[in-house]
């Protein structure tokens, strides 16, 4: 059985109703990149940053899987199929995908802010000023901010090193150190890249380029994928 590794970025969770951080001139809800999603932010006004996750999880909550996410659990019928996702929502999960790698964390967790291995399931809560882990301190988004190592990078490597196929969907390939993992890919795997706007940073002499949406792309090309193993 071949492998497959997708690589997702904003643009498949998009489609779901979930907003991108890079729209509305570089503001995200109203709000600065550096004034919620960096280590600085949590340090000078954590009740802004919890608010600001607290939001963005209710959205996550009331958003549903697309046809993209769907179409990508179907090739688990043939495929070995793993997903690394750059988007912290629970879509892929949600849409029935049983392999997923989170590299920038998962808005549905809360974790210490003394020990970074200590999460919990936030179900339909949410988080407050006070609300701590066993050890005390207080719970944090569970969220690779901007200026903090993405712990998982490593382990996607590894995955992506594997693949046969290697798809890359609803990603600018802006972020770093995710956008390295296009070149992680053995020399021998077919590159897909399914994004409106091909970006800057694929090599186009070895990529074959869709230049569509997540949900558009990727169905037509899982029924391609599934049709070559009839």
């Amino acid at each position: 059985m071949k492998t497959i590794v997708v690589l997702s970025g904003a643009g498949i969770s998009a489609e779901s109703g979930l907003k991108t951080f890079r729209g509305d001139g570089g503001l995200w809800e109203g709000h600065r990149v550096e004034d919620v999603a960096t280590p600085d932010a949590w340090a000078r006004d954590r009740a802004l940053v919890l608010e600001f996750y607290n939001e963005r999880r209710r959205q996550v909550r009331a958003a549903q899987p697309n046809a993209a996410h769907k179409a990508l659990v179907d090739l688990e019928q043939a495929y070995d199929v793993h997903v690394v996702t750059q988007n912290v929502d629970d879509l892929h999960e949600r849409a029935g995908s049983s392999q997923v790698l989170h590299l920038h964390g998962e808005i549905l967790l809360a974790r210490s802010t003394q020990d970074p291995n200590s999460t919990k399931h936030l179900g339909d809560t949410d988080i407050a000023l006070g609300d701590t882990c066993p050890l005390g301190s207080q719970l944090r988004p569970h969220i690779v901010w901007f200026g903090e190592e993405v712990p998982a990078l490593e382990d996607a490597a590894k995955i992506v090193a594997r693949a046969d196929i290697f798809l890359c969907v609803g990603t600018s390939l802006q972020v770093y150190p995710a956008n390295s993992l296009i070149f992680a890919a053995p020399r021998r795997a077919r590159r897909i890249v399914i994004n409106p706007e091909v970006p800057d940073l694929v090599p186009q002499d070895v990529c074959e380029c869709i230049a569509t949406t997540a949900c558009e792309g990727v169905t037509r090309l899982v029924e391609s994928l599934l049709a070559c193993n009839r």
